[in-house]
């Protein structure tokens, strides 16, 4: 009997991953199948641009994972019973069974962060939230005249949401709230060109500003400031599935999977945890952050934890590093701030149109990776060991 081997999401780091691991496994003794709600691949990083009016590619996963060997599944997770080692999906997709699971569902916006906002406000965490989003912004043009866009949270999500929609849209009034210092995380010099960026794009920034509740029209402030909008987008704050810590995983406070240095469950055994799911600790000690890098990096690990264990090879420690933020601030400006090993930010930045464009290759470069995800397959592939958990323990480093 084959080895199953299933993979919950199909984000960056689920469909990276599956596909490296079709391209290192040999289909005599693995099993490989995705499970995806969506039948597009998203590119999260551009959907504040597809919220803008921009069109973005969305490559269909059964064109992406034709000839891998990669069987897909379009449903909904819904549990995971460790114990049985199943799958519950949506929709009469039944149960699915596994023998090891890559845990990969990602995070969407957090609504909780303050009463109104799952009713009232809209975010860019996934494809279908941005475009009700985008949407809504048509209705104001269609209607005649601009709008009043809120933008709550200057996070580098909220910083290009609302870079974005100013300069797609320059008949909106687009206003981004900030809890403390706008950019706090940037460096004084990357602070600067982010606010010279806002200036030119007529955006007004409150800093300093709490939001206590969203309502239909408006956002209302702490110390009784009402602001009037249109369109009110929450950028304040992501959470992860609670599919995890239903099922008895050990995960943190926000529901985040602890895993060990090679992205295993510290409490089951044959469960890896990839991407925003993740609780992974990084060279420098600090957890890594949400984000498409650590996606890359946690993935790459699992990999070669699940082939090392699997096959009865060595196991190495890829890197777990972050040293960039990649910033961009619509499609002719950016900002790629440098950070050090506490997560802090350096001196040394790069603004203008370069950054840009260097944002823009690295998305293209994720994209192609994604899309073709068995590319270069060797001609050799890995055979299932005898004992794989026994052999892999004698090469584990």
């Amino acid at each position: 009997m084959k080895h199953r081997i299933v993979v919950l999401g199909a984000g960056y780091a689920g469909a990276y991953g599956a596909g490296i691991l079709a391209r290192r496994l040999s289909p005599a003794d693995f099993e490989i199948t995705v499970v995806n709600a969506e039948p597009e691949f998203v590119q999260r990083m551009r959907l504040p641009q597809l919220a803008a009016g921009q069109e973005i590619d969305t490559p269909n996963l059964a064109d992406v994972f034709a000839g891998t060997g990669i069987r897909l599944r379009l449903a909904r997770v819904t549990a995971v019973d460790p114990e049985r080692r199943v799958v519950a999906l949506a929709d009469a997709g039944g149960e699915l069974g596994y023998d090891t699971l890559v845990y990969a569902l990602g995070s969407h916006g957090d609504v909780e962060g303050a009463p109104g906002v799952a009713e009232h406000a809209f975010d860019v965490a996934a494809r279908p939230s941005a475009l009700r989003l985008r949407e809504r912004l048509d209705s104001l043009v269609t209607r005649g005249g601009g709008g009043n866009v809120v933008v709550v949270g200057d996070g580098l999500t909220g910083i290009e949401t609302a870079t974005e929609l100013a300069e797609s849209r320059p008949g909106l009034s687009v206003t981004l709230i900030a809890r403390g210092q706008l950019g706090a995380r940037l460096s004084a010099g990357a602070r600067g060109h982010l606010r010279q960026a806002c200036d030119r794009l007529g955006i007004t920034v409150l800093e300093h500003t709490s939001v206590e509740a969203v309502e239909a029209e408006r956002v209302l402030c702490a110390g009784g400031t009402a602001l009037t909008s249109d369109a009110t987008v929450w950028t304040a704050g992501f959470a992860v599935s609670p599919v995890a810590a239903a099922a008895g995983l050990k995960v943190t406070g926000t529901g985040q999977i602890v895993v060990d240095r090679t992205m295993r469950s510290i409490s089951h055994p044959d469960v890896y945890a990839i991407g925003d799911s993740a609780r992974a600790v990084g060279d420098n000690g600090r957890p890594l952050p949400m984000s498409c890098a650590s996606a890359g990096y946690t993935s790459r690990q699992a990999i070669e934890a699940i082939v090392g264990r699997l096959t009865g090879r060595k196991i190495p420690h890829t890197k777990l590093v972050y040293t960039y933020n990649q910033i961009s601030l619509g499609r002719r400006d950016g900002i790629r701030q440098a950070v050090d090993d506490e997560g802090r930010a350096r001196a040394k930045y790069q603004g203008g149109r370069k950054s840009a464009q260097i944002k823009s290759v690295i998305l293209r470069m994720a994209l192609w990776a994604t899309s073709h995800p068995t590319f270069g397959m060797p001609r050799r592939k890995h055979r299932l060991a005898a004992a794989p958990d026994a052999t892999a323990a004698k090469a584990a480093v």
